[in-house]
Order: structure tokens, then sequence, then C-alpha cells
């Protein structure tokens, strides 16, 4: 089997590569995409390999399966990159002010990113009335209603999560009414 056996793998990759690069290189004009592209072919292989069955075709066949959705997928990629870089045409370039004035705000929020990734290991309900409270400060009420939930259980959760994260910089901030 080609996906256990190296040797196996080898022959098959010999014996195939020429044909994919042919079949990519008909359809791509760029090498640097057409090497990644049987590159990636011969990785989905190893991937796939227990899929193939010779009574449905050759494997020539089910190769250039496995490269049309390669191509395919490359190709969704490549037109949503176009699309995103076509949406910031027109925009303007940030200023050395601006990217200054960010780099600042990125530095102050530093300490509330510790404390998501604190947070990451909390419960979902007790994660969310935390960040609610602790981080975007609104008080347990307003969280208890944001999340849809009764101020008694809201207040519960917080309880629990302060318990748990108690020695994390910024969660025993914020109000509780």
């Amino acid at each position: 089997m080609i996906a256990t056996d190296p040797e196996a793998f080898e022959a098959f990759y010999r014996r195939h590569v020429e044909s994919i690069t042919r079949f990519l290189a008909r359809r791509v004009d760029d090498p640097h995409t057409v090497a990644d592209l049987v590159a990636e072919v011969f990785v989905a292989v190893l991937d796939t390999a227990r899929t193939y069955r010779p009574s449905l075709g050759s494997e020539i066949a089910w190769l250039y399966g496995i490269a049309r959705n390669i191509l395919s997928a490359e190709r969704q990629r490549r037109f949503k990159e176009s699309r995103l870089t076509g949406r910031l045409q027109g925009r303007r370039l940030l200023e050395p002010d601006d990217v200054a004035r960010l780099v600042e705000r990125i530095d102050a929020e530093s300490r509330a990113r510790r404390a998501f990734e604190a947070m990451a290991g909390l419960p979902a309900g007790e994660r969310a009335v935390l960040e609610l409270v602790a981080l975007d400060q609104l008080t347990v009420t307003e969280a208890a209603a944001a999340l849809g939930i009764r101020q008694g259980t809201a207040r519960v959760r917080l309880h629990r999560a302060r318990n748990t994260l108690k020695d994390v910089p910024l969660v025993m901030e914020g109000t509780t009414q």
C-alpha cells in the first residue's frame, strides 16, 4: 500500500509525477504554483490512498481527480485573495502616526489579551460572564441580560470564574451590580 510503504510510494510517485506535472502545467502558467500543486497532489495521495478502487478506474484517472480538486481549491483561494485585495484598493494606507497609535492601543490591551488567554480554560458560561464583566466593564445585571440568563446564574458563574483565576490581572476588576 503506497500510504504505508515508502518504497511503493516512491515507485508510484516516479511513475506518475510527470503526468501530473503536465496536467497541471496545462492549466497553470506559474512554475512555482505548478510545483506546489504537484506536491499537494502527492500529499493528498498519501492521505487518501485507502480510497482508491482499481475497479473504478486507472491510477492516473484517480490522480487527475485529485489534481482537479486541488487545482479547484487553489483557484478558489486565489479568487478570494483577489477579491480581498480588490476590497483594499482605494483605501488609504496607514500613516506613521496611525501605526504608532495602533501600536500604543495594542500595548495598552496586552493585559486584556493575557486575561483572555487565561480564561480559555474556563467553561464557556463562566468565561462569557467574566469577559463581559471584567473586560467589557458591564455590570452583572447587564451581562446576564446580554447572555440571556438570570442575574443569580450570572453571579454564580462570575464567582466561580474569579475563584479559578484569582491570580490573573483584570479578573477581579469590573462591577458587580
